[in-house]
């Protein structure tokens, strides 16, 4: 089929209203089940402790059964018609309805959301066995999902921006679900108000799409954005850039991330792999038109997704925790992501599936790591594993596979859509595409050092600790993902298959391209992973591996403390907005509260001394009445006089 097929029409966005039956018309189930099992298990409080783990979890397995029935109707319709518009009432007249959009960018996130979020969901039954708060979890959990869904199935920007609030605030309350740890607490705080930072980029980004095309719909919107001046679609994608970064973790929003490893290992699962960090991309993406007439934010957008993907890989070599570690290849994998969204339609598909493939062996790693955490006693320092590969075989396998996938090994899903970005960028521009391909080498050095420390060497555990294999119910969802890990990558890639199906939402190059695995990117980005993967064995896996963290050089050091972000964020923002406070305390004190406070006192003062003149004699008022009279009549005489 020819490319110019699946090209996008704008303005034929704009003129889709039809409201379709069945479960395209039935859509917005897959947003209002989770969210009334979220409601059902906050209202029902501890009358629901009993089975509120198994409401959650059908929940959101309901919801992802109204996302397959919604996909198969949808590839009933031609490419060109697979935009279908729900309307469901008005919300705001003359300015946003309530209404769905279900098209293969949508409905690829809901499959997404909804069958790796079922998947933890179930895994959770088994991880938060004896947590007092299940019940509240999983409440939280189906709010996550619902608030994403609504975010990825609006049809205009001020429905989004909803869903986009609703995912900041079940974060917080995720994060910092164990809230009587200080570290937790602060964590959840950390992250809301980062994130708020780029939602106030957002929200600015919104209310200049509105006063430039008076609309948030998305059909009217990218319809005229062809008219819009440069200027301003230059602005608008920077503001929105803001936003993403934030929700992304990408630079120099990124601090949260790590430290919102606090939560529970599930939480960490979900918000890394099927939705929190992914819907940054998701804006970018669907933005597309904005971004294509405005090249300098296109290519900002390129350049912040490249410096992530290093900072992030960089960050993950020193990190000893395990989950931090998997948060800093999160960080790498966005920064592919938002590398490829950047580059125009040539990129927006290897971004998506990239995307997909990494909430499936992302999501197996941190589930893998969350089993381990199970088995020791919630140990989280690596440097206290060692040779758990034969205690936890169903693990180890899993993890292992999760691990050959996010390096790229061959065959394997990230081998095709990471390596895919990198050769797109390096048709773009020879320096990001050799960044990216450094970001690879980095990546086989840091996966197999969490690889080799944890499954490998010598037993470094604890006396109290008695690792075992975790229970069915969290072996069968890494069985599950460690699947999709394996085989995705290749069904999507291979023959453009994804391509020419996300082409109606998103458009289609030009010209199609078509992956060659012996490119000489390709050679090269397996000659780095390799390397670094031998490096790591040497360091970690044929070496002894001590179980307190040696000082490390000043570039140890350095990835340790997160490139130094958080001193960086305490140097330009924190205390500049200490010092500002304390002005602004000041001049209030000093200065209004001492304008008013000086005036009352004044007219306090006054009317003390003027209340000695009342003293109640009649002869003290005669006297004043006689001094009075005796001023006036002498005033009238000198004035006569003149």
């Amino acid at each position: 089929m020819e490319p110019a097929v699946f090209q996008r029409d704008l303005t034929e966005i704009a003129s889709i209203i039809q409201h379709d039956g069945g479960a395209i018309g039935a859509s917005w189930l897959m947003i209002a089940l989770p969210l009334v099992g979220a409601a059902l298990l906050l209202v029902g409080g501890r009358r629901t402790d009993k089975f509120g783990h198994l409401l959650g979890t059908v929940m959101a397995l309901a919801s992802f059964a109204v996302s397959v029935l919604a996909f198969i109707e949808l590839l009933g319709f031609a490419p060109q018609e697979r935009r279908r518009a729900v309307p469901l009432f008005e919300f705001i007249p003359g300015i946003a309805d309530v209404g769905l959009l279900i098209d293969p960018l949508s409905i690829s996130f809901c499959l997404l959301i909804t069958g790796v979020g079922s998947l933890i969901h179930i895994y959770s039954i088994g991880y938060m066995a004896h947590d007092p708060d299940r019940r509240r979890f999983f409440a939280y959990l189906n709010l996550f999902v619902a608030a994403m869904l609504l975010l990825v199935l609006a049809d205009n920007y001020l429905l989004l921006f909803v869903g986009w609030e609703g995912v900041g605030l079940a974060s917080y309350l995720l994060i910092g679900f164990w809230q009587y740890k200080p570290s937790a607490a602060t964590a959840a705080k950390k992250a809301f108000i980062i994130n708020r930072v780029g939602d106030f980029g957002l929200l600015i980004g919104l209310f200049t799409i509105f006063a430039t095309f008076h609309s948030l719909a998305f059909g009217e919107v990218f319809s005229a954005a062809s008219r819009a001046s440069e200027v301003t679609l230059t602005a608008i994608g920077l503001l929105l850039l803001v936003g993403a970064c934030g929700k992304s973790a990408q630079l120099p929003l990124q601090a949260w991330l790590l430290d919102a490893m606090e939560g529970p290992t599930p939480v960490s699962a979900l918000i890394h792999a099927a939705t929190m960090v992914t819907a940054g991309v998701y804006l970018i993406v669907r933005s597309g038109p904005i971004y294509e007439g405005a090249p300098t934010a296109q290519l900002l957008v390129t350049i912040v997704g490249v410096a992530t993907l290093l900072a992030g890989a960089i960050i993950g070599t020193a990190k000893d925790d395990i989950k931090k570690a998997l948060a800093g290849s999160t960080m790498s994998q966005i920064g592919y992501m938002v590398l490829a969204a950047g580059i125009g339609p040539a990129g927006y598909a290897f971004a998506i599936a990239h995307l997909i493939t990494h909430g499936f062996f992302k999501a197996d790693l941190f589930l893998g790591a969350g089993s381990i955490m199970h088995a020791m006693n919630d140990e989280v320092d690596m440097r206290k594993y060692g040779a758990l590969r034969k205690v936890m075989p169903i693990t180890f396998a899993t993890f292992l596979i999760g691990y050959l996938a996010i390096i790229g090994f061959p065959l394997l899903s990230g081998y095709f859509t990471k390596d895919g970005i990198i050769e797109t960028a390096m048709e773009h521009s020879a320096v990001l595409g050799w960044l990216a391909v450094l970001g690879a080498g980095i990546t086989g050095f840091y996966m197999s050092r969490v690889v080799f420390m944890t499954f490998f060497g010598t037993k470094r555990w604890d006396a109290n600790a008695h690792p075992h294999e975790s229970p069915k119910v969290m072996t069968l969802p890494l069985i599950v993902l460690s699947i999709g890990s394996i085989g995705l990558g290749a069904y999507l890639i291979l023959g453009n298959r994804f391509m020419l199906f996300l082409a109606p939402a998103v458009g289609a190059p030009e010209e199609l391209p078509g992956f060659h695995p012996f490119s000489v990117p390709g050679l090269a980005t397996l000659g780095l992973v390799a390397l670094g993967a031998a490096y790591a064995w040497l360091k970690y896996g044929a070496a002894e591996v001590p179980t307190v963290a040696p000082r490390g050089s000043f570039l140890v050091r350095f990835a340790r403390r997160d490139l130094y972000g958080d001193a960086l964020n305490e140097a330009l923002f924190m205390r500049p907005g200490q010092w500002l406070t304390r002005i602004a305390v000041f001049f209030d004190n000093r200065g209004v509260d001492g304008l008013v406070n000086g005036l009352a006192a004044l007219i306090g003062g006054t009317s003390g001394r003027l209340r000695r003149v009342q003293t109640g004699f009649a002869r003290s008022y005669a006297l004043s009445m006689f001094i009075g009279a005796t001023v006036l009549v002498g005033a009238w005489f000198v004035v006569g006089n003149l």
